[in-house]
């Protein structure tokens, strides 16, 4: 691309050699379009030797690298890095690189972070996304510990703690689903993760998807825990739906990872957003976090919109 500066685009470059070669003298065509001699020149033996094409920019890269990494080298830092998930500030005194140099072979490579590598095999994850809204649901459920009457030790400190731990308060279970083309989210608390619980909140979740407009949802993603894989009730609320129940691997949480992800936006901005004095008063707060999360809170993944904005714009949806 040519820089902001630049004299010449693509169509000035044609105009520059019609005008030559319509008979006019370089030097007087150079003068007229602000160029010197020498860049006329240029411009017109490229459209000389490569035609059209040779009027469009080059790519800066040049031709030959001689001080580039040998091959063998970067090859043996990809290895470090997936093999044993080392940094560059650590494969660099290996193999006797810079650290930064080390960075550029992992950048090139598109190894650089190790949030995109699969810890168990250390290969790339794929990244995939459903082309339409319903085709796939992740479905999980986060185990929180409950807040006793008068807030925990985030509201008394981290001294209070240590003479609470006999009184146990329990957990509540978060049970959410999350849309894989919109990211739409919808979680429910409670007590357990039975099967006949997580049954009844599929059939919620769909009847929340379907008001928002997604009205059938196709295939529904799980992890492989019991009331997921062998309690006939989960089966029968899938059958309800006319949908399909898939599993993730074995030890493959990342397969699930969008439902995955947003569990740990639900600590970060819900649970743990604030100090709350008591269970009910966190719990109550789930809701206006849905709303903000589904609604208006931006979305890296899909270029800075909420979710909603993904789903056919229903009257009412978008405030």
């Amino acid at each position: 691309m040519s820089h902001r500066n630049a004299r010449l685009t693509v169509h000035g470059r044609r105009l520059l050699v019609d005008r030559i070669l319509s008979g006019r003298p370089v030097a007087h065509v150079a003068a007229e379009m602000g160029i010197s001699r020498s860049t006329a020149h240029k411009w017109l033996r490229r459209w000389r030797q490569h035609g059209e094409a040779g009027l469009h920019d080059r790519p800066s890269r040049p031709h030959t690298t001689p001080h580039r990494t040998p091959a063998h080298i970067e090859a043996e830092v990809c290895r470090l890095r997936t093999v044993r998930k080392l940094g560059p500030a650590r494969i660099g005194p290996i193999l006797g690189l810079p650290a930064s140099t080390v960075h550029r072979i992992l950048t090139r490579h598109h190894l650089h972070r190790l949030a995109h590598l699969d810890r168990p095999t250390g290969q790339l994850i794929r990244r995939y996304e459903r082309d339409r809204p319903g085709e796939l649901v992740h479905v999980d459920v986060k185990k929180l510990g409950r807040i006793p009457d008068g807030g925990g030790w985030r509201v008394h400190g981290r001294d209070q703690r240590s003479h609470d731990r006999t009184r146990t308060v329990g957990y509540d279970y978060i049970h959410s689903a999350v849309d894989d083309h919109t990211r739409l989210a919808y979680s429910e608390i409670h007590p357990d993760e039975k099967a006949t619980t997580c049954a009844a909140f599929l059939g919620r979740a769909a009847a929340y998807f379907t008001g928002r407009g997604i009205p059938t949802i196709e295939r529904v993603l799980t992890d492989n825990a019991w009331s997921y894989r062998k309690a006939a009730a989960w089966r029968q609320a899938l059958a309800d739906l006319g949908a399909t129940g898939k599993h993730t691997r074995a030890y493959r949480p990342q397969t699930n990872g969008k439902v995955e992800r947003f569990n740990r936006t639900l600590l970060d901005e819900w649970a743990y957003v604030r100090p709350y004095a008591s269970n009910d008063e966190r719990s109550a707060a789930l809701q206006d976090f849905l709303h903000t999360y589904n609604h208006h809170r931006c979305h890296t993944a899909l270029g800075g919109h909420p979710p909603i904005s993904r789903v056919n714009n229903l009257a009412g949806q978008y405030t």
